[in-house]
């Protein structure tokens, strides 16, 4: 069974303790897929992989095709994605924004908060370098881009979590996991099984997982990368419980009355 999640140093400590052959199925054997997330995005428009990670926003658009585990959701409270530049900009409209895709929440976010930028479609480990080099005005920044573009001389001038804390005080839902609707019940209840004891392995393990999960933390040290796995890697991830479902009802109904969905979202969680 095919398994995909993104190569970043979070999704990369809470599947370490199946990676590792420390949690198991005897039901199932996973192939780890690992690719970019709006590359997953994509790839769930078409149902090709059983078990993936999606964007939140994503899931507006396969919603008939997937449910989301009640494990494994990365949400930030008070953080998120942020926009950066060389140089201070008051308004976003008509620059040319490097974004890392359209079906990412970040991107949802930024459309929410933000009115006629100009997206830039890129993979999200270039919109530094592309902001740095003058081939776009500002970009927005997911995974550990949010802690590291000082480095590469730029400034913050969105904070997209903190807009959204102004919003809600519920936590900022980006991403999830999620299992395809035609795998039967009991395989759908393994699946979550393994993944919660996958993230509960690495949480209780925290420095053999840090050790793996920084393999994929392209070049951050390791408190920085500790820093990041555990924004991303928290309470909501172990088991999203009423406020996170209530976090992505908040993310999904806004995107409706804002236009971007015809029709509401139903909620389908699969719990433990």
């Amino acid at each position: 069974m095919k398994l995909g999640h993104s190569p970043d140093a979070d999704d990369a400590f809470m599947f370490y303790g199946m990676a590792s052959g420390k949690v198991a199925s005897d039901k199932i054997d996973f192939i780890h897929v690992i690719e970019d997330i709006q590359t997953l995005n994509k790839r769930a428009l078409d149902s090709e992989l059983e078990v993936t990670a999606v964007s939140a926003h994503s899931y507006l658009h396969v919603q008939d095709k997937y449910r989301i585990l009640s494990c494994g959701a990365s949400m930030g409270e008070g953080y998120g994605p942020i926009v950066v530049a060389k140089n201070d900009i008051k308004e976003l409209g008509a620059k040319r924004i490097g974004v890392p895709g359209k079906l990412t929440t970040a991107y949802l976010l930024l459309c929410f908060y933000a009115d006629g930028f100009i997206p830039v479609e890129s993979p999200f480990d270039e919109i530094m370098t592309a902001v740095r080099d003058g081939n776009v005005e500002a970009g927005l920044l997911i995974h550990e881009g949010q802690l590291t573009y000082t480095d590469f001389g730029l400034k913050m001038v969105m904070d997209l979590g903190d807009m959204w804390a102004k919003d809600t005080t519920l936590p900022l839902p980006l991403g999830i996991n999620t299992v395809r609707r035609n795998i039967n019940d009991d395989l759908q209840k393994e699946i979550l099984r393994v993944h919660k004891e996958s993230i509960d392995y690495g949480l209780s393990h925290k420095e053999e997982a840090l050790e793996y999960a920084l393999r994929f933390g392209r070049g951050m040290e390791k408190d920085l990368g500790e820093k990041f796995v555990l924004m991303y890697v928290n309470e909501y991830t172990r088991e999203m419980g009423e406020k996170g479902k209530k976090a992505l009802d908040f993310l999904f109904n806004k995107a409706f009355q804002k236009g971007f969905v015809k029709e509401k979202v139903r909620l389908d969680i699969l719990r433990g």
